[in-house]
């Protein structure tokens, strides 16, 4: 059974782009454009891994994050967290079980972070 990937981002073409990859790599992908619509998507589809952009209107990276925190269900999950901000890498480190990638990022690179957070073979 493939591992389930939730992909949180308000731009389309970065969400299409990472959903493309992951799916090439076998992986299932559920996709969200901000999030609000994360949070609901992982209650619902309990996903185990992910990826959340940080700067979203509505609810940012940052308020999903402590959201999947207060879940016993939830908080185990690892996180994937883009930003463009080089900066926050080392704060973003000190939450737990999470990996920073910063825009722009290899298509690749992404498939091979997803992987080796899932323990799969990296591509």
């Amino acid at each position: 059974m493939a591992k389930k990937v939730l992909v949180i981002d308000d731009q389309l073409f970065i969400l299409r782009v990472i959903e493309n990859k992951l799916k090439s790599g076998g992986l299932e992908v559920i996709t969200a454009v901000d999030g609000v619509e994360g949070l609901k998507k992982a209650f619902e589809e309990k996903p185990d891994l992910i990826i959340t952009d940080i700067m979203m209107p509505n609810l940012d990276g940052f308020g999903v994050y402590q959201e999947l925190q207060k879940n016993p269900q939830t908080k185990k999950i690892p996180i994937i967290f883009l930003t463009a901000m080089g900066e926050e890498r080392e704060e973003l480190k000190e939450l737990g079980p999470v990996a920073v990638i910063t825009k722009p990022f290899s298509p690749r690179q992404m498939l091979n972070t997803v992987n080796s957070m899932l323990n799969l073979p990296l591509n």
